[in-house]
């Protein structure tokens, strides 16, 4: 309940200023989601920074896997900043965030200083699976008020995946941006590593090593592999069939019953971009990020 709070608060907040002009309250929304990312960010002791749809779900069932297991917490618990950290001090306080609303809050849309003091992991995937990934999220997953909370394309808008992938505010430009300065201000933080989604799908284990030294909780080859195992793909979509994770929100739950298009776990393909577009479109595309991205993550 103590994580819960923050969003019914900020729904009273919000609830008198109906009258308010769309953009507004809009304002005003993000300006409320920074302050709750801003106290967060605060408490923590550990950030994970991923732009959405790179693999962060996946690996959150993996994290919450292994904290289950080696600290008895209960199964139907996802973890989510300090809810493990209450049932068990060992677990570390995790920040699972984008960032997205921070800036709005403190009014520095320029660099990263508010988490020079924070020791971080970053999780990246190539940008270009990413856009493509986040169009079926907008599609099919997101609701109307968090597209125009975020800039994304109009809630019935049609518009093609490459339309959406090429589009300034939402798509690939977008998220370029985002690891650029990121590539520029992760070496400032006081500690960092980076997790590439490509390499977790290939070697998961060692990932989850990397990941648990960094978080001061190593385990056992016996217990990752357990964690890999709970989280492999299969099983994952089962996990969310079955909305194993009810008590922990709809971040593993179908947007559309039976359209594999609405699922939180699609296709977990690496390059799976390449399969959206004609030669002349992904001409478009690979020149952008060649121009564009910078190369620190390993993605140009």
């Amino acid at each position: 309940m103590h994580d819960v709070w923050p969003t019914i608060s900020r729904e009273l907040v919000l609830l008198p200023l109906f009258f308010l002009p769309g953009q507004k309250r809009i304002d005003i929304d993000r300006w409320l989601r920074g302050r709750e990312e801003n106290r967060k960010l605060e408490l923590t002791d550990y950030v994970l920074m991923s732009w959405g749809k790179s693999g962060r779900t996946w690996l959150r069932v993996m994290m919450s896997r292994y904290y289950q297991q080696k600290y008895a917490i209960p199964e139907k618990h996802m973890l989510g900043f300090d809810n493990y950290h209450h049932m068990n001090a060992a677990v570390p306080r995790v920040f699972f965030t984008h960032g997205n609303y921070l800036r709005n809050y403190t009014g520095n849309w320029d660099d990263k200083a508010e988490f020079y003091g924070k020791k971080i992991i970053m999780l990246v995937r190539d940008p270009r699976d990413v856009a493509v990934s986040q169009f079926f999220q907008w599609k099919y997953r997101m609701k109307r008020r968090k597209k125009a909370l975020n800039w994304y394309p109009p809630h019935d808008a049609e518009i093609s995946v490459f339309d959406f992938v090429m589009n300034e505010e939402a798509g690939l430009p977008c998220i370029i941006r985002f690891f650029n300065i990121w590539a520029q201000e992760l070496p400032k933080v006081v500690a960092s590593i980076v997790i590439r989604y490509e390499d977790m799908r290939q070697e998961p284990a060692a990932a989850l090593h990397r990941i648990f030294n960094f978080l001061g909780t190593p385990g056992s080859d016996a217990e990752i592999q357990d964690a890999v195992d709970y989280a492999a793909y299969e099983n994952m979509k089962k996990l969310e069939e079955s909305n194993a994770f009810r008590s922990s929100g709809a971040r593993l739950i179908p947007g559309r019953k039976g359209n594999p298009d609405s699922y939180k776990v699609r296709r977990a393909k690496v390059g799976g971009y390449r399969d959206y577009f004609d030669d002349e479109q992904l001409e478009r595309i690979e020149s952008l990020v060649a121009a564009t991205l910078r190369p620190d993550f390993g993605y140009r």
